[in-house]
Parts: structure tokens; C-alpha cells; sequence
């Protein structure tokens, strides 16, 4: 099923056409990226999908039944907002029915400690009514588990009192809960954790929604795509597979486009040969053949992407570099108390490192990036920096002193030539056209250019001042993937110190070999590796201590079982005491008649010799022990099932849970008392 059809679609940019004549459409299921360079106009074309913005000519049509979800670059929402309003503000029937649910069910927990009232329970009951006739609960189970993963556990809180990271993953939140059939996603991993940006993939690939979106993470096209659409040069053309599989058909095509320039081309010279001849010489079909010529002339000529790749000299670095001794940081918390970032943190530097900084949202990353650049001082410890060492500090929202200063000026403002590593020179102007700033850009004022060029400017800028210790925060964000890869080759070859903070999994995995990693506690441990094996050694780890605390607890009621069936049996031998008394007396007269009797003492001795046999009470429990084992490994694999997802009545999970338990504790006293009943003859 078709659930978006776009047609001759044609918006203006500032100086010219973003794009021309745009036709595609979008089917059921169909994961789908679009890329292209910075201002080619990819946002502007999403704007116009989702109606946000008028195109200048042709049209969208969106299947009225699927209905539409788009998270912008920069999503926009109310600060007096609670995150349940704005991520139920849907207007789905479905989503007003589980909103309201979910308000009853949080108003209960809160006053969990006093009977609820009538009309609460009686509201509860009415909607789990509506819930079951409306079979939403697997829909439920869906969203809780996605605000749950993305960390969303207070719907409480005010949109204004959240932090960028946090605001974003509400956003996506609000996204992927809607009740609509097609997901349009404006750089969906900008200030998203690594961690969540990998749940976010596997989430996308496996969902049944057909999925549109913008990203310069290579990683994710790879994991994610079916067919990558390219905006380049006001054309979009269609790559089907994903983003290697389009590496391939592009080489492809551009090898094709300049063999057709060339023949063309060839072509060309005997037309304009025969151009200069006198009108005689041209015969009477004359004029066709000359408007076939000047086609040819002002056709769109082939144009490669420039390869581009520079080293600078790099000033050099004394033996002294930077040291970190005892360094902690704490801010406040919301609580009124602190909450310690970064605790006694030591490291000392050395030449040539590439270092990866990596964390979840909040845990501190840029916070640590400013104390060792000086910018902040810390509450204990030192930062010792080398008389040698030049930092260049790429901050994730930079500032502009002079907003109407040009772009050539203000490169200039820092130096006008950069001297290479082969000891050749580069120009300011020269290296902003590498970077994508060519012709009358250039003299173009800051102000005018949009978020990602003033990033990409700034970036240029920093690489001017010709560092030898690079600090990178989020540089990734809003370039795209041809920059990306330009500043790739340039890291990698960049002499000096690098320390950089990034969510682009394949960025990192290029500048990096080793990681600083930001643990819950404020310390700072270290990892020789790159940044996808270091999740895979996380997910690892992770594994191994849910196998270890579910043992534990394991563990735990089979003790508590044992401690109570211990106490049942205390109790039944002591209302067997009193019948026990009166036995004894009777055999004291047996016992000390044998007391000096040889033939009774040797009749002791034979039997204690012997092997203890099970008594006919113990034969029949033995009889019978490996049946009750079996039926309960049969239903402990039935509370399995049932526990990973088979239902979305979260009451059956949880009473499923406590079962499982005890079976696992019962199954545990079974064998044990299996194996002691096995041991006789």
C-alpha cells in the first residue's frame, strides 16, 4: 500500500533552487533515508511533506488512513507542559483511552498506602473495560516499554525544566507511540546517547511502520535503510539497499555520468567545427542541429566530489602534555543535595593519544571536557597543562562575537594561511571551499547561514589556529556525512592529543582507540578499544550480572523455603515429644537388659555397620519425586513464556513472576532431596 506519493515537488533557497521537479513515493513497511550535503535542502523538503511548509510548485499526497509523525531537527513543545500531556497530545482515540488509564493507575500508586476511593476504583474499572473492548493492552505494554527505555520515568515533570537530551528523547518518544503508520525523522540521533541511538536502530528496523528520515549516521543507514534517496544538485535520485549498497551504486553512476561527459564532450568538437563554417556549408536543417549543440552546452556537466584531505605541521608538544591528579566535580541536584559528576579522576596524557569520551545523557561528558580545558576549575584535585600545549575547543553551541562579520572574515580574524604537513600553504578561502563554502558564500555574513554551516565555519576556524590538543564536543552534530568524512581524514592523521565527546558510532570508531568511560558513580574507568567493541563488552557485562542477581535471587528464596520447611519440621517433632516419652520408658527395660549381653552388643554393631536402607515412606517419596520434577520444569517453562511478552496484562506478568520464583525454589529442594534419596540402596 502506497502512503505517500510526491510529485514535481520544486522549492527556492536563498539564491537558488533547493530542488527541482521532486517525484517519489513511499510504500507499507519501506525504511527510507534521505541525505545529501548541507543546504541542499533536505530539511526543507520534510517541511514540505508534512505540510509545514508551502512548496512552490507540485504536490503531496498522504495516505488519509496511515496518518503521519514527524520529529524536526529541533522539536518545539510547551515549557509549562507536563511530559504526559505532551507526549499523549495526539488526538488518536487509542492514545486519549491509554492517557487516561495511565493517569488513574499513577493517581492510585501515588496514594498506595490509603484505600482508594469509589469514583477512582470505579474509573479504573471502566477503563480497563473500554482497554480490554478496544484490545489496547499489548498497545499499552508498547508505550510503557518505550518511555521506559528511553528513560522517561516521571511524567510529571514540565517540558521548560528538562535538559536538550532529555527534551529529544520525549519528543521521539511522542513519535514513536503515535497511532500512525508513517515515522518522518529530522536527524533523529542529535543528542542522543549511544546507547539509546542503538535501541533506537533495532527499534526502527523492526518496526511494521514505513519510516522516512534524515541522518548522517552511517551506521544506522547500514542497519536501518532499504533505499537511501540523495539530494544533490536539485535532483533526487534513488538508491535501492542500504547505505554500503549505495556506496557501490553511486561509484557506479558517477564512473557512468563521466564516460557520457567525455563522449559527449567528443561530440562537442566536431559540432563546433562544423559551427564555424559559413552558413552555406550547414544545409537547411541548420537551425535544429544548432539548438541540439547549445542542449549539449548548457547541459548539466558531470561533477565529482572533490577529494579532499590536509595534515597540518601541528605545533609541537613538550614532555609535559596535560595531568589530571585527584580531579572531582559535583553540582547541585534537584533534591537540594549534590550530585558528584566526576570523582578523583587522574590521568596523564601522552603524544599522539585519541581519546573517545563516552557516557549516557547527563553523565557529566562535557563537564569533564571543561576541566581539563581550564574552562571550569574542580572542587578537589589539580589540572596541570604543559607550556607547549595549545588547545582548540569545539563547543556543542558555539558563539558569535560579530554576527555580521562575513565568513571570509572571520576565518581571517584567526590567520590567513595554514601551513600542511609537506610544508605548502592553504589559504582561509581556499580551505573554506573544502569545506563547502564556495563563491559568494564566503562574503556572506555569519548571520545568514543556518545552524550546521555556522558549525561547520566554526569548526574551519579551529582547525586555523593550528592546535596541537583538539577537545571535541559533539562535533558530529548536524554536519554531514561529506564533512564528517573530511574532518575523518584530517583526525586521523592530526599529530597531537585528541579527546572527543560524539554519539556517531562510526565517527568514533575512525578517531578513536580508546575510551573514557563515565560510570554511574562520578569515576572515570578506561577502555582499550573502539566504541563498538566497547558495547558489545557492555551488553556483555550487562548479561552477565542479570544471570548473576537472577541467581542470587534465586538463591535467596530457596534459603527462605528451606528456613520455613525447617521450621514446619520443628514444630511436628515437637508435637510428637510427648507420644515420644512414653516409647522411651517402654524400651528402657529392653535396653538394660541388653546392656551386658554379648550377643546383643554384637547385634548393635551389625547394624550400624550396615548401609542405611529408605524407609517404606521414603520409597514411595522416591517413587514419586522425579514425576513432581518434571511437571514442575514443565511449568516453570510455561511462567517463561508467559514472563517474556506472550501477554500485556501486566498483573499476570507480575503473578506470573512471584510463581516463577518459588517454582525455581521448589525445583531446587526437589533435586537436592532427589539426589539424597538416590544415595541409598
Amino acid at each position: 500500500m502506497n502512503l505517500l506519493s510526491v510529485s514535481g515537488l520544486s522549492k527556492m533557497g536563498r539564491e537558488a533552487p533547493l530542488f527541482t521537479g521532486v517525484t517519489f513515493g513511499l510504500d507499507e513497511g519501506e525504511k527510507a533515508a534521505l541525505i545529501g550535503k548541507n543546504g541542499t535542502g533536505k530539511s526543507t523538503l520534510l517541511a514540505c511533506i508534512t505540510g509545514r511548509l508551502a512548496p512552490d510548485a507540485g504536490t503531496v499526497v498522504l495516505n488519509k488512513e496511515a496518518g503521519v509523525s514527524f520529529l524536526p531537527q529541533n522539536p518545539e513543545f510547551d515549557p509549562d507542559d507536563t511530559i504526559r500531556e505532551h507526549v499523549f497530545s495526539s488526538d488518536s482515540p487509542k492514545l486519549r483511552i491509554i492517557r487516561e488509564y495511565e493517569a488513574v493507575c499513577d493517581a492510585l500508586a501515588v496514594n498506595a498506602d490509603r484505600e482508594p476511593g469509589p469514583g477512582l476504583q470505579a474509573k479504573l474499572e471502566a477503563l480497563s473495560l473500554t482497554m480490554d473492548s478496544h484490545n489496547l493492552w499489548n498497545y499499552e505494554h508498547q508505550i510503557r516499554s518505550i518511555l521506559t527505555t528511553l528513560g522517561i520515568d516521571d511524567l510529571e515533570l514540565r517540558m521548560g525544566t528538562l535538559s536538550g537530551g532529555m527534551a529529544k528523547k520525549v519528543a521521539l518518544a511522542q513519535v514513536l507511540i503515535e497511532d500512525t503508520r508513517l515515522i518522518l525523522l529530522d536527524e533523529p540521533t542529535n543528542h542522543l546517547d549511544i546507547a539509546t541511538i542503538a535501541w533506537l536502530e533495532d527499534w526502527l528496523r523492526t518496526t511494521t511502520r514505513s519510516v522516512l528520515m534524515v541522518t548522517h549516521d552511517r551506521y544506522f543507514l547500514d542497519a536501518v535503510c532499504t533505499s537511501i534517496y540523495e539530494l544533490d544538485r536539485r535532483v533526487l535520485t534513488l538508491y535501492t539497499g542500504n547505505f554500503s549498497t549505495y556506496l557501490e551504486k553511486k561509484a557506479i553512476a558517477e564512473e557512468i555520468a563521466q564516460n557520457t561527459d567525455a563522449r559527449i564532450e567528443s561530440v562537442l568538437r566536431t559540432e563546433r567545427e562544423w559551427l564555424l563554417r559559413g552558413p552555406q556549408a550547414r544545409g537547411t536543417k541548420a537551425k535544429a542541429r544548432i539548438d541540439s549543440i547549445h542542449r549539449m552546452i548548457n547541459r548539466e556537466k558531470f561533477s565529482r566530489d572533490k577529494g579532499f584531505s590536509f595534515e597540518v605541521t601541528g605545533r609541537r608538544l613538550g614532555g609535559k602534555i596535560l595531568e589530571i591528579e585527584g580531579v572531582s566535580k559535583s553540582w547541585p541536584a534537584a533534591d537540594g543535595g549534590s550530585r558528584t559528576v566526576v570523582r578523583d579522576f587522574s590521568y596523564i596524557f601522552r603524544r599522539g593519544e585519541k581519546i573517545g569520551v563516552f557516557g549516557d545523557n547527563g553523565s557529566g561528558k562535557t563537564t569533564l571536557l571543561n576541566l581539563l580545558t581550564g574552562t571550569i576549575e574542580p572542587d578537589s584535585g589539580s589540572v596541570v597543562r604543559g607550556d607547549n600545549t595549545v588547545f582548540s575547543y569545539y563547543r556543542q553551541n558555539p558563539r558569535f562575537e560579530d554576527r555580521d562579520q562575513t565568513v571570509l572574515e572571520y576565518i581571517r580574524e584567526e590567520a590567513e594561511l595554514i601551513t600542511l604537513a609537506d610544508g605548502s600553504t592553504l589559504t582561509a578561502a581556499f580551505l573554506l571551499e573544502r569545506f563547502g563554502f564556495e563563491g559568494r558564500v564566503q562574503y556572506s555574513p555569519v548571520a545568514t547561514l543556518s545552524g550546521g554551516e555556522r558549525k561547520r565555519v566554526y569548526l574551519v576556524r579551529l582547525l586555523m589556529a593550528n592546535p596541537n590538543f583538539l577537545v571535541l564536543d559533539e562535533p558530529t552534530n548536524d554536519f554531514d556525512i561529506y564533512t564528517l568524512s573530511v574532518l575523518e581524514q584530517f583526525l586521523t592523521g592530526f599529530g597531537g592529543c585528541l579527546l572527543v565527546v560524539s554519539h556517531d558510532r562510526y565517527f568514533m570508531d575512525r578517531v578513536a582507540d580508546t575510551l573514557f568511560v563515565l560510570e554511574d558513580d562520578g569515576s572515570v574507568s578506561g577502555f582499550v578499544g573502539s566504541c563498538s567493541e566497547y558495547i558489545v563488552a557492555r551488553a556483555e557485562m550487562a548479561a552477565e550480572k542479570a544471570t548473576e542477581a537472577k541467581a542470587a535471587q534465586e538463591r535467596a528464596h530457596a534459603r527462605e523455603n528451606a528456613k520455613r520447611a525447617a521450621a514446619n519440621q520443628q514444630g511436628a517433632g515437637s508435637s510428637a515429644g510427648a507420644r515420644g516419652a512414653s516409647g522411651a520408658a517402654d524400651s528402657a527395660g529392653a535396653g538394660l537388659a541388653g546392656a551386658g549381653d554379648p550377643a546383643g552388643a554384637n547385634q548393635s554393631g551389625r547394624s550400624s555397620a550396615q548401609k542405611k536402607k529408605r524407609s517404606f515412606k521414603e520409597e514411595k517419596e522416591y517413587g514419586a519425586i522425579e514425576s513432581e520434577i518434571s511437571a514442575l520444569e514443565d511449568r516453570k517453562n510455561d511462567l517463561e513464556h508467559i514472563m517474556s511478552g506472550s501477554t500485556a496484562d501486566h498483573e499476570e506478568v507480575r503473578i506470573a513472576a512471584e510463581e516463577y520464583n518459588a517454582t525455581v525454589a521448589l525445583l531446587e529442594e526437589k533435586y537436592a532431596r532427589w539426589e539424597y534419596l538416590a544415595s541409598f540402596d
